[in-house]
């Protein structure tokens, strides 16, 4: 397949495109300096020049411009976000739970949902939590936590928090899946949705496993259990990803 991949200057999608290369697809990536998205008859000219396969949509950009990408492909996956749920009501969240964010993150991607529900009825919508990699720069928790030990010599973690997350490589595995496999819908991709680790576990674990010397302070200042559950598609564990390490 020929696939469009949003957001190769980001975190995530590079890996998606590491493993779309790896299992033969051609991919291709959205060059904004050369074809605004906001323009629509030039992205609808570019757009028809690729003659495209299918479309994965990981950049940011507007929800008017999601869900005109999604009109315009058949094979569609966008990936939203654990933020569209709130902490109150409280999780672990379901595929048919009412979304209740009240940050902007969390409202922009449930806008961009409605569009992408509202143009088409094959795509697919895989809410995702925070990424975990050994290298990958950008949002990932390893390099978070690096951060925060770097900076305030400490990493504060809530055991209170039981958040939704899982390694780069098994959502990029299960994105691709859902491109070679199109399943419509809204999809939930948590390896915690079953391990259920608090965020102060997973701190300490993550220390073993990359033997970081991080101080790990324990708090119950933020609480939320912000596991995704529910739906057709699960991640490998968290424990046997850590296992794979």
């Amino acid at each position: 397949m020929k696939l469009l991949i949003t957001g190769l200057n980001g975190t995530l999608a590079p890996r998606l495109a590491e493993a779309a290369r790896a299992a033969g697809h051609e991919v291709v990536g959205w060059d904004r300096s050369a074809v605004d998205p906001e323009d629509e008859a030039a992205a609808a000219a570019w757009l028809h020049m690729q003659q495209l396969d299918a479309i994965a949509h990981l950049g940011m950009g507007s929800a008017r411009f999601a869900g005109w990408l999604a009109a315009r492909c058949e094979r569609f996956v966008f990936t939203s976000t654990a933020m569209v749920f709130s902490h109150e009501p409280d999780g672990p969240h379901d595929v048919a739970d009412a979304r209740s964010a009240r940050d902007d993150y969390g409202r922009y991607k449930i806008g961009c949902e409605d569009a992408i529900a509202a143009a088409s009825t094959t795509a697919a919508i895989a809410r995702i939590g925070w990424q975990i990699d050994p290298t990958q720069p950008g949002n990932n928790m390893l390099m978070a936590l690096d951060d925060w030990q770097r900076r305030e010599g400490r990493v504060a973690a809530s055991r209170a928090w039981t958040p939704a997350c899982s390694f780069m490589a098994d959502t990029a595995a299960a994105l691709l899946a859902l491109l070679e496999r199109p399943q419509p819908g809204v999809h939930h991709l948590d390896s915690n949705a079953e391990t259920g680790w608090r965020f102060d576990e997973l701190a300490r674990a993550l220390a073993r496993a990359f033997r970081r010397d991080w101080r790990v302070e324990v708090h119950e200042d933020y609480r939320h259990d912000q596991r995704l559950v529910g739906g057709r598609t699960q991640l490998p564990p968290l424990a046997s990803a850590f296992a794979r390490l």
